[in-house]
């Protein structure tokens, strides 16, 4: 089997209404994904997603004629574009999406097979008032939730609490609960002061007074020696990773000791290629991995199957604040939209691949109309 061309196409639907990130100034009123599909000499498509591909252009000679299984190979080839133009690792999932279907497999038992099953987690996007977040809390209890993830982004942490403690009361320890505090990474408008490790603490250990299992991005990405230090001095769990780009962060990471729950996302950074390799070495040390999955439908399938595969760690991440951010919207060019079962668990079929089937007519509706296709056919 040969790749005989590499096509990307993108997709944007409108929100409405629109999703409020706790990230964002401002509300989200469309989200789109970007395709990759990688044709070969045997008619078989893999498909992936996850990120824009930027990048990209002008490197599609690098695998065309290739032997797809040849999956290191091309994931350096892809950490070489990282480096210098940007992030295309959704290529990456396109490969193994591909090979899952050469062989007839699904994906996540050609990384090791652990398990065709894990609990979500409902990773809440939206700030919203004590009052709604409970409400809403106890929504997820009624769908068969065990556990959910609520986010910080207040400048006075106290009101996030606040949310917590409202949650806390309204569903007792009917969920477990995440906290992300948002200060790993900043978008490009914020320049708002981060929390430095004082902060953290003094949050972290309220936190842990409530039961909260993770405490997660406290402090800068980066900050690799003062994320040892907070996990050090209190008993939550410190997470983080979601947005470290180089497998040697992750190195320094484990070498610090900075992590307990480590989330490197395949869409974003490394691929399930690179990924892996992270959760061998974190899992070898006792900490958990369970990636961050917040990019859309196909990327969090690619974190899934990787999770099923091989993660010992109890949850994994199910983006979801209905009303605005639901899996009709996450997952609105796929057939089938994912969903947990009446136990609160995300399972695998047995589909080779990813699993998963684009909607021709959802296709059709939002493309938008500037596909690059290169290679020989």
């Amino acid at each position: 089997m040969k790749i005989t061309s590499i096509e990307i196409k993108q997709y944007m639907i409108p929100l409405e209404p629109p999703f409020h990130a706790s990230w964002d100034p401002t509300p989200r009123k469309k989200f789109g994904t970007t395709l990759v599909y990688v044709h070969t000499d045997e008619g078989i498509t893999g498909i992936g997603s996850g990120d824009l591909m930027t990048g990209f252009a002008g490197h599609e000679h690098l695998f065309i004629g290739q032997d797809p299984f040849a999956i290191e190979r091309h994931a350096q080839i892809i950490d070489n574009i990282d480096f210098h133009y940007g992030r295309c690792w959704p290529l990456d999932l396109a490969l193994w999406d591909l090979m899952g279907k050469k062989t007839g497999m699904p994906v996540y038992k050609l990384l090791g097979g652990r398990s065709d099953r894990i609990t979500a987690y409902a990773s809440t996007g939206e700030l919203v008032s004590p009052e709604v977040r409970a409400e809403r809390a106890e929504a997820f209890v009624e769908q068969g939730f065990k556990a959910m993830k609520i986010r910080f982004h207040h400048k006075d942490p106290r009101q996030d609490i606040k949310v917590v403690e409202a949650v806390r009361r309204a569903v007792g320890d009917k969920l477990d609960i995440m906290v992300d505090a948002n200060q790993g990474w900043k978008m490009p408008w914020d320049v708002e002061r981060t929390w430095d490790v004082k902060m953290a603490y003094q949050v972290a250990k309220e936190l842990e007074q409530l039961g909260v299992v993770w405490l997660e991005e406290p402090l800068p990405s980066h900050d690799f020696t003062g994320m040892a230090a907070l996990r050090q001095k209190v008993g939550i769990r410190i997470a983080g990773g979601e947005m470290n780009r180089e497998w040697h962060d992750f190195r320094e990471m484990y070498r610090h000791g900075s992590l307990d729950v480590y989330q490197p996302d395949v869409a974003l950074t490394g691929g399930i290629t690179q990924i892996r390799k992270i959760a061998d070495m974190v899992q070898m040390g006792g900490h958990w991995f369970t990636p961050h999955s917040w990019s859309n439908g196909i990327g969090f399938l690619a974190n899934l199957h990787l999770s099923c595969g091989l993660s010992t760690c109890p949850y994994f991440e199910f983006p979801f604040d209905p009303p605005t951010w639901t899996p009709e919207r996450r997952d609105f060019v796929q057939q089938e939209k994912v969903m947990i079962d009446r136990d609160g668990c995300l399972v695998l079929s047995d589909k080779p691949g990813l699993g998963f089937e684009l909607d021709p007519e959802m296709l059709e509706k939002y493309e938008i109309k500037n596909a690059y296709i290169w290679g020989t056919d």
